[in-house]
This record gives C-alpha cells, structure tokens and sequence, in this order.
C-alpha cells in the first residue's frame, strides 16, 4: 500500500530560544569544561580542521587558551613545506579564481613525514595535537599521527555512517580502527541521525561530530540538497547519546559542527543537549589564523563537485578578544565564552550537564520582537 512521505518541522538557532527559570547563578560559579580523552578544557569549543583556521602556531596558541584546535591532514599543511606562499596566493585571487586556485594547489600530494611532523611541531611548543583526516585517508595517516604524538584523530566527511555500501573489498571499519589506536580517542562525523548516531557509538567512538552543510564556507546544502538545521540535529543526536549511556554506562560526548555567528548560538546548541561545539569562521576572522582573513570549506578543492567557496571574513580580532572580550561589539560576536557563562548563569545552570536540562521554546520571533530601531538602523546601515 502506498504511503505519502511526510516531512517534520525542524529548527535552527533562530528558531529558538532558552527560557530562563526560578533559579539564577553568579556566573563566577559557572564552569562550562569539557572533559575529553583524560584531560579538562576550560573552553568547550572546537576549532575545526580547516586550513584557514588551524595551523600548528594556531593549535598551540589556543591550546595554551585552554580549547581544542583540530589540524587538516588532508590540507595544505601536509602538502607544501611553506604553506604561507599557498596561502597568500589564495587570499590574493579574485572570487572568480579562487575557487579553481584552491582545485590546483591541492593536488599535490600529502607527504607522510609532513603528517608526522606538523603533530610533532604542535607537541614540541606546547599545543595538543588533535588530528584529522577524510575516511579515505584515515588507514594511512593515522598510525603515522598517533606515533608523531597525536591525542585524538578525528575522522571527518560530509556524513558519516557505521554501515557503508561500496565496492570497496575492505573500506575504513571504525571498531577496528578504535582497537588499532587505543587509548588514542576517536571522534567522527559528521552525521544529525539518531539511529546513525547510536550505530556510530556502538564502534566505540569516543566523540560524534554533528551537523551537516550549515558552515558559512560549506554548500553541501545547495549542491547535495541534504541537512537539517543545528538545533533539530543537536536535540535528535543528544537523545541517542543519553539512551546510549542509560543502556551502556558509557558516555559518548556530541560536538554540534558548524552555523555558529554568536554567543546566543553557542548556547543554544549546548542548552539542546550539545557537550562541545565546533566552529570555523570566527576562528578564521582572527588575527592568529592562517587563511589571512579568508575561510573556504574543506569540499571547495573536489574536481567533481566542489561543495564550498571561499568567503571573506575579515581580521576582526584577537582570539582573546572572539572568546573573553573585552569588547565593544553589541552583536554577540565576540566575547563566546562570556556570553555562554552568562546565559548558562542566568538559567541556574553551574555545569554544561546542567545546562542541557534548561527549557528552550519554539520562538522565530525572538531576534525580531520589539526590535523596530534595530532594524531600521541596520537597513540605513
């Protein structure tokens, strides 16, 4: 018997908002860590494997900040010796080039000792060398990272399942790949499912990346027509993540990937059940990036179907700045940890765990209502 499809209501951050209740905090009380693979994170904020975000000076930089910084095995990191005259060619080319400029630089190929090196070179100067690669390449590079010293490999695509079709004999088997490199964590994504989320912890991964095509360099949405907003996605992944530590006793932590512009972001995608979040273009709007106030998705070099673009950020700040302020700015983009102590203060919240059990509403109202001054202004603007 035929069934007509049916499609389901689906959120992202401002479709929603946090509802603060009858207990309040001093957000000096409030600590949002994040503890991962035997160490504790003062800030719960990825930067993403991306090479206008991450290179080794920026890792170690935001390491000694207190955060993570995830480096591209796949980037131009590993490809050139001198990657900063890649760079500024990149940064240099018009939009209508840049795209076929990223296509060509990126064919030369990943050198192994490169991979070995660049880990090492964090590690050397004090950073904490969390790693990635595509699927593809996780077989090849992953013993080289984990001996360079590496404390977590990521295994990053578009979408990631536990169970793939190919004609592949012997594809990337994620439980094998865990046992291969323990006790070095793995984290993977990117998925928003909930059953594929609980298929991908029972590998034995210790991180879920989360969110599909939302990134401000990404097109996936466009190009591939699939996704669903962050919040939507956070909540599905979250529930998977509680019934899993409920049935297992093993609790595997979700990372909401991508979409961030503000504060208010931040704390909603924890407030939904998101232990950590990643972000890349704010990180890539500061001062210690390597993409000289550029950013482009990590699928833009793809010959076949490029599912990125390089956007303009700008140099707007320090990474003290992005996180701690001081700042003047009246939009939420600076100062992140600030805003997420803040808002988790003012709902009672001393824990990211306390957090997730904060009421949200349904709210498309809530950047707009009472708002009339804003914005006009920021149409004259």
């Amino acid at each position: 018997m035929a069934v007509r499809k049916t499609l389901e209501n689906a959120y992202g951050f401002d479709d929603v908002a946090i509802v603060p209740g009858a207990l309040t905090t001093n957000p000096e009380m409030v600590a949002p860590t994040f503890t991962f693979g035997g160490r504790t994170y003062d800030i719960p904020i990825f930067a993403s494997a991306m090479d206008a975000v991450v290179d080794p000076r920026f890792a170690v930089a935001y390491s000694k900040l207190g955060g993570i910084a995830v480096l591209n095995l796949d980037g131009l990191q590993t490809r050139y010796d001198d990657p900063d005259e890649i760079l500024d060619e990149i940064a240099a080319a018009s939009l209508p080039d840049s795209t076929e400029i990223i296509q060509r630089v990126y064919q030369q190929p990943v050198r192994e000792e490169l991979v070995a090196f660049r880990v090492e070179d964090i590690k050397r100067n004090g950073g904490i060398p969390f790693v990635a690669s595509t699927p593809q390449n996780t077989k090849r590079f992953a013993p080289i990272a984990v001996e360079a010293g590496a404390e977590c490999f990521v295994v990053a695509s578009t979408v990631t399942t536990a169970r793939h079709v190919s004609k592949s004999l012997k594809g990337l088997q994620l439980d094998e790949l865990v046992k291969q490199i323990s006790p070095i964590p793995v984290i993977v994504g990117n998925t928003v499912d909930y059953q594929a989320t609980l298929e991908l912890m029972e590998t034995g991964v210790s991180g879920i990346l989360v969110g599909v095509g939302p990134g401000s360099a990404c097109t996936s949405r466009e190009v591939l027509g699939i996704g669903i907003p962050q919040i939507t996605a956070t909540l599905d992944t979250a529930l998977a993540r509680d019934e899993y530590f409920e049935r297992t006793g093993r609790y595997v932590p979700i990372i909401t990937d991508g979409g961030f512009r503000t504060g208010g972001d931040v704390s909603k995608a924890i407030c939904a059940g998101a232990d950590a979040i990643m972000i890349g273009s704010p990180f890539a709007g500061t001062e210690e990036a390597p993409g000289r106030g550029y950013h482009w998705g990590m699928a833009t070099p793809n010959h076949e179907l490029p599912r990125g673009v390089r956007v303009h950020i700008g140099r707007n700040h320090t990474l003290q700045q992005l996180l701690f302020g001081p700042t003047s700015r009246t939009d939420g983009t600076e100062n992140l940890v600030g805003a997420l102590r803040t808002s988790m203060a003012t709902c009672g919240a001393q824990t990211i765990r306390e957090f997730h059990a904060t009421r949200m509403v349904i709210a498309p109202s809530i950047k707009t209502e009472g708002k009339i001054y804003q914005m006009a202004q920021r149409t004259r603007e």
